[in-house]
């Protein structure tokens, strides 16, 4: 059930945001260069949770099959997946995931955050991969579109959670830009697509998102460190 005070996106707001989403950007170009170094050359499963026009299967390896989960389905196939994850457990059939990447959600999940990490962990494989984005409310320039997030925690705060059921291998920003939004200007598109590291006193004030690349956690250490909820 939704919490009453919380303003969750429905399908037709998303459906009319979805051209905008199949061109490409720079933090969907750089999301698959990070799961296409993984992903080696034998065939593996991915799963791109609030997909959109499922743009970045267009950017992948020969070898990683993709599959993908959103509100707002325009084109349906058997490898998509229309749900709204706030109203339904994430799942895809009964299949688990070498790799998951969930990009650009959870700025939109209010308080289903911990919710959803969880169910995400019991997808991925022992050994894949979980890579997700998370926007940087602390940029020296307030965000550019405040009213459409519903969950405005800090970086420090998203880590955290993660934390509870991922091993966090890493966390970068997806690129640093004066204005909060990803950089359009080529030249500065080439170089923070390139440049993969936290600059000290820098990156907390001019990251646009972040990136975390996890791993799947341990049931030991995850009954330490796993709250009651």
């Amino acid at each position: 059930m939704q919490d009453a005070d919380t303003v969750y996106w429905n399908r037709e707001h998303w459906i009319a945001s979805t051209d905008f989403y199949k061109r490409p950007y720079l933090r969907l170009e750089k999301c698959a260069s990070i799961v296409n170094r993984p992903a080696g050359t034998g065939e593996i499963d991915l799963l791109d949770i609030g997909c959109g026009p499922a743009t970045l299967a267009g950017h992948l390896n020969a070898n990683i099959r993709y599959h993908g989960i959103d509100i707002a389905i325009h084109e349906p196939a058997a490898n998509l997946i229309e749900m709204d994850v706030t109203q339904e457990r994430i799942r895809f059939r009964n299949k688990r995931f070498d790799l998951i990447v969930a990009a650009g959600l959870f700025e939109y999940l209010g308080t289903f955050q911990r919710r959803k990490l969880r169910e995400i962990h019991h997808l991925l494989k022992e050994n894949g991969r979980f890579v997700v984005t998370f926007t940087n409310f602390a940029h020296v320039h307030p965000p550019l579109q405040e009213p459409i997030y519903n969950n405005t925690i800090s970086i420090r705060a998203f880590l955290d959670d993660l934390q509870v059921f991922f091993s966090v291998e890493r966390y970068f920003p997806s690129s640093h830009n004066w204005v909060r939004r990803e950089p359009r200007r080529r030249w500065l598109r080439w170089m923070n697509m390139s440049f993969s590291a936290n600059i000290p006193f820098v990156s907390h004030m001019l990251a646009c998102n972040y990136f975390f690349i996890c791993s799947h956690k341990r049931p030991s250490e995850r009954r330490r460190s796993e709250p009651v909820l």
